[in-house]
């Protein structure tokens, strides 16, 4: 269930509400009786159950990191490699 803040605009008591997404939101403070307004902040997210990481991989070998195994142990499909960029020779260092 969300938890949601709430904060009066007349006393400024703030107070943390836990309310079904099919609650309605309050509209009176329980200090003052005043109007209230709901606070909004960044959440924190939590990932919950397997696969989210890196020590969830089925594989136990360390050398299959990066080299393109999917997750039941086949390689996965490569894109066609793109060509290589010639690169010109440095100058060489003028001596003076």
């Amino acid at each position: 269930m969300p938890t949601y803040q709430y904060a009066c605009s007349a006393c400024q008591h703030e107070f943390e509400v836990f309310q079904a997404f099919t609650d309605t939101s309050l509209t009176h403070c329980p200090e003052c009786g005043g109007e209230l307004r709901k606070v909004y902040s960044a959440v924190g997210v939590v990932f919950k159950g397997s696969g989210f990481y890196k020590t969830d991989s089925k594989t136990s070998s360390p050398s299959s990191e990066g080299s393109g195994a999917n997750s039941s142990g086949s390689p996965a499909p490569s894109a066609t490699p793109a060509p290589a960029k010639e690169s010109s020779p440095a100058p060489a260092p003028s001596s003076d």
